[in-house]
């Protein structure tokens, strides 16, 4: 029999979507076929220090904000067993095998053939840890440092969909120091380009977290606040009633889009809570349009992986107006929830493409995409 391929699997880190990340690489060693692949879990703890082994997802779980944690049965189950471990007593009675440095995890004891960088936000999807893999020469699932960079920076994401000719709804950005500067001429900047409602969100952070809805000036300048805590730079967007469609997408050269699916938020929009926490929000698969538009979704969801020069997946967001019926492209996700029942992984389930052979189909793709 040959050699098992060893699978470094990545989570945690320092953003804000430190929780879903654990429940996300959960999900991925879970499913990972162990008569295929070796799994080295590697985490990376919100003071960015980086752990490995065993108990790396255990203690880090046990460190989790409970408030944030996604409802998740095994996790609540392994918190509640480590439930007394401290930053301190982490380092001094778990068994965990430390990493000194971001480079040692290529040496002998944790050699890795590929990583699965199974990281949301800051920190981790916006390139920094793919820049760190791609000079230490290693193989990784997913987009490069150049997709990951953009498809996190709002601001970026929306200037390349724009060079792309693909339609967007309106929008703004405000670095932090002209907010802080200047708060009146900054709602004036923005009451003069957009109406209400408006959305504002950090431009690097993902999973809604930081993002407020705006109906009036008040509730503009706490939002503007709010996202000021996660990032220097901020987006204002034009907020429109819409459906919100969805599409996967998977492939390096040739990508392929998976079917649509519609997110009906328990919510007034799909805030944070309305994603994880209170699981009420309603997942159509496939989503309840025409066949033609269907198809549009899926070619412009190509189209927007394409121009951010995307490899190995992404998941690609849509606003559908439901009056003029007009399509938006609202953003591409370039390492989206990853458990069995996330949008990803449930559109390529209904289109043919189960967890695990989506997860096999991934590390396939990072091989393909390192040899060339």
């Amino acid at each position: 029999m040959a050699d098992k391929i060893r699978i470094g699997v990545l989570f945690g880190g320092q953003s804000g979507e430190h929780e879903v990340s654990l429940v996300s690489a959960s999900a991925v060693m879970d499913a990972l076929d162990r008569t295929k692949y070796e799994i080295v879990p590697i985490g990376i703890t919100k003071q960015g220090r980086w752990v490995a082994g065993d108990n790396a997802l255990p203690a880090l779980a046990a460190l989790a904000d409970p408030k944030l944690l996604p409802a998740s049965a095994e996790l609540k189950m392994q918190n509640a067993e480590l439930n007394n471990i401290s930053e301190q007593s982490e380092k001094q009675k778990t068994a965990l095998a430390m990493i000194d440095s971001q480079f040692s995890i290529l040496n002998s004891q944790f050699s890795i053939d590929v990583v699965f960088p199974v990281l949301h936000g800051p920190m981790g999807e916006d390139g920094t840890v793919q820049g760190l893999l791609e000079l230490a020469g290693v193989t990784y699932v997913g987009c490069g440092v150049l997709a990951s960079a953009v498809g996190l920076d709002k601001a970026m994401m929306k200037a390349a969909f724009s060079a792309a000719g693909l339609p967007q709804v309106p929008l703004l950005l405000i670095r932090r120091a002209e907010w802080h500067a200047d708060r009146a001429r900054q709602i004036g900047r923005i009451e003069e380009q957009l109406h209400y409602p408006v959305f504002v969100k950090p431009a690097n952070m993902g999973s809604s977290v930081g993002i407020t809805r705006a109906t009036d000036r008040a509730m503009l300048a706490r939002g503007l606040d709010e996202a000021a805590r996660y990032d220097r730079r901020l987006v204002v967007e034009q907020g429109i009633d819409a459906r919100e469609i969805e599409v996967s997408v998977l492939g390096n050269d040739e990508p392929q889009a998976s079917v649509a699916g519609e997110i009906v938020p328990s919510n007034e929009w799909y805030d944070y809570e309305a994603k994880y926490l209170g699981g009420e929000s309603k997942i159509l698969i496939p989503a309840p349009i025409p066949d033609a538009l269907a198809e549009q979704v899926r070619r412009m969801a190509i189209q927007a992986f394409t121009a951010i020069d995307g490899a190995g997946l992404a998941r690609v967001d849509f606003l559908l107006d439901r009056k003029s019926e007009a399509l938006y492209l609202n953003e591409a996700n370039t390492m989206p929830g990853f458990t069995p029942v996330s949008m990803y992984a449930k559109m390529w389930a209904a289109s043919g493409l189960a967890y695990g052979a989506l997860l096999d189909r991934l590390i396939e793709l990072a091989i393909e995409r390192h040899n060339r």
